[in-house]
């Protein structure tokens, strides 16, 4: 089998604490020789991985892109490895941080200082997935006969991801961590997040800034929290636990049979039980107390689950970031080197049926409808508005294949006359032949890339690295989601 290996990068830059891991990628070749080349990631190894850090903030609203940088950068030389080794990988800011007013500016500028191709990316259902593979929770699914749920509890968030033979089938965040409450050392609230007034209220909890705590309040607090979101991931109770979800909820009662903590929280639910204000606070929030009740309560049994020990506790996303969020595309590609790499591009889908495929009329009024959205959606460019994603295309004839191209070129070069690059997405083995059929109708206006074996949704983004042995290119899928209140 051939054989090659990129190093990839991940970094995560959470409400607390601030990671990075590098890892090491094989690419394996797993068709025979006799037939068309298809790689995949084959192995995955951990090279080094940073201490953990606190994520440098500007007040309670800003991250410090200058300290974040400070720490890559020393980061960086003790891993004795330089921005041009690293060929993938991913930046994710997490939890609360992702809320600050300067994230996305921040995201994208370490994306752009942290190697060839590295991934700029945020939102807690992606983050909830790679927490999910990094702790090991992906891997064990495939092995037990029922669903895992790994939740990643970090200072801002809980993210949750539901795994089943396999496959990540839904995710839920939670309003919990940490730092949504932080003390001094005599136990003095300094901060209450806003996040949780709803849910304390609801709980007729009262904690605020300047109160003083003991604790035996504090641990009242975070073991109504923790059962809350133990109530909801469980399907016990989903109304007051409810007010601790961020965003969606989830659509069905779930079944689950193993549950895992990963992120700080896990970590602290294997230390020394809290029994003094000193043992709370000793990181200036309640993450400490967070931990030890989760602990209880898994040693109770109280709640129909098997809890189980995540492979990874604090690393977990940053390990999932940096090792698990790249795919590799087809060798049958249609790609221009000095084009790439190429960073967040939206997807617009062209989902064809038989009728579209056997009727010239309904093809093109199909293409048209889609590019008409394109032309809603995204902005008129002189780059890329999108990457066209085909799927619905079985089998594909020489007549069929011109067809497909003819259409698609006349449409784009009319509806986006100004953008100089086109990006297709094929979901079967047709991207060199229609990447071929594209450019010789398109002369160079625009170029054209067509990769295939990647499978995207509306909503995702997709980054193209650079060819790997000249035929194959790492690809990232990730969603983009940022606090709509900014």
């Amino acid at each position: 089998m051939d054989e090659q290996w990129i190093q990839s990068v991940g970094i995560d830059v959470g409400t607390s604490t601030t990671k990075m891991i590098v890892s090491r990628l094989r690419l394996g070749r797993m068709s025979s020789t006799f037939s068309l080349p298809r790689y995949q990631i084959v192995e995955r190894q951990l090279l080094y991985a940073s201490a953990v850090h606190s994520t440098p903030l500007l007040g309670l609203d800003e991250i410090d892109a200058e300290g974040i940088g400070a720490i890559l950068r020393a980061e960086y030389e003790k891993a004795q490895i330089s921005l041009s080794d690293i060929k993938s990988g991913a930046v994710i800011i997490t939890g609360e941080t992702a809320s600050k007013k300067n994230a996305q500016h921040i995201v994208h500028l370490l994306a752009e200082r942290s190697g060839d191709f590295v991934v700029a990316t945020a939102g807690a259902d992606l983050e909830g997935v790679l927490a999910g593979k990094g702790a090991g929770a992906e891997k064990r699914s495939q092995a037990i006969q029922g669903t895992i749920v790994n939740v990643d509890i970090g200072g801002g968030t809980a993210n949750a991801a539901y795994f089943y033979r396999g496959k990540a089938i839904a995710t839920v965040t939670f309003h919990v961590g940490g730092r949504l409450i932080r003390l001094d050392s005599r136990g003095l609230v300094q901060y209450v997040s806003p996040n949780i007034h709803a849910w304390l209220a609801a709980k007729n909890l009262r904690v605020q800034p300047g109160q003083e705590m003991t604790v035996e309040q504090v641990r009242e607090i975070a073991g109504e929290m923790g059962r809350s979101m133990l109530d909801y991931l469980t399907g016990r109770e989903r109304n007051l636990s409810g007010l601790l979800v961020l965003g969606h909820h989830l659509r069905e009662m779930l079944p689950v049979d193993e549950l895992s903590v990963s992120g700080g929280v896990g970590q602290l639910m294997a230390e020394q039980p809290v029994k003094t204000m000193a043992d709370v606070s000793r990181y200036g929030d309640f993450g400490p107390m967070l931990g030890h009740v989760l602990r209880q309560e898994r040693e109770k049994g109280t709640y129909p689950v098997k809890w189980v020990d995540p492979e990874q506790t604090v690393r977990a996303t940053v390990i999932g970031a940096g090792m698990q969020s790249t795919e590799i595309s087809g060798s049958t590609v249609h790609i221009k080197a000095e084009l790439l790499p190429i960073r967040n591009i939206p997807i617009l889908k062209l989902e064809l049926s038989t009728e579209h495929l056997t009727d010239p009329e309904k093809l093109k009024r199909e293409v048209t409808n889609v590019y008409d959205l394109g032309v809603r959606l995204f902005e008129q460019t002189s780059g890329i508005p999108f990457a066209l994603s085909l799927s619905g295309i079985g089998y594909c004839s020489y007549q069929l294949l011109q067809m497909i191209a003819q259409e698609l070129s006349d449409q784009y070069r009319r509806t986006f006359s100004d953008s100089r690059i086109m990006v297709v997405i094929c979901e079967s083995d047709m991207a060199k032949a229609l990447g071929q059929a594209l450019a010789m109708r398109c002369s160079g206006k625009p170029e054209i890339i067509c990769i295939d074996q990647v499978r995207v949704e509306y909503g995702d983004y997709i980054d193209l690295g650079e060819p790997i042995s000249g035929t194959i290119i790492p690809v990232v899928v990730k969603t983009l989601a940022f606090d709509e209140r900014l």
